[in-house]
């Protein structure tokens, strides 16, 4: 819960689910959900209490971030010199490891002054603009895409 889903509560939810299975067996989602809501405040905005804990459970289940990193090596592999990665994420977990896997082949890692010369960099992708957010008029007429962060990097000729 803290992990996949950055639950502040998670220690909170955690123990009342543990303490709720021990009475009787959560057999339904709706169960848990009430569960989470009673032991979450909610807060100011319309977003369920438990919607971050569901989250953390189905990245988990499905292996979402893994498979993102995987997705991401396949897609770069596939790409021609010029060629243009472009990945829409939907949740801060997602858009860090994109923004970090872009970063890594685009910029140089930091410089250790206490640590002899390490080989030269060669950028292979270039990061192209600012990530990339939808604005009020996209998410009034379309509400999901309020999380959606576009990135964008080009594939350079020394990575051929």
């Amino acid at each position: 819960l803290w992990t996949y889903g950055e639950e502040r509560m998670s220690r909170r939810i955690a123990r009342a689910i543990v303490a709720r299975r021990a009475q009787q067996p959560i057999e339904r989602t709706a169960d848990l959900a009430q569960l989470i809501a009673a032991v979450v405040p909610r807060g100011k905005n319309d977003i369920h209490p438990a919607t971050r804990s569901f989250q953390a459970i189905r990245i988990h289940i499905n292996r979402e971030l893994a498979d993102l990193e995987a997705g991401l090596d396949a897609a770069y592999a596939a790409l021609k010199p010029q060629g243009r990665l472009a990945v829409i994420s939907f949740h801060s977990l997602e858009d860090r490891i994109v923004k970090r896997y872009i970063a890594a082949r685009a910029k140089a890692p930091p410089a250790n002054r206490r640590l002899p010369v390490a080989e030269t960099f060669v950028p292979t992708l270039r990061a192209i603009g600012d990530a990339q957010k939808a604005d009020a008029a996209e998410v009034a007429s379309n509400p999901r895409s309020r999380s959606a962060v576009l990135r964008v990097a080009e594939k350079l000729e020394a990575a051929a």
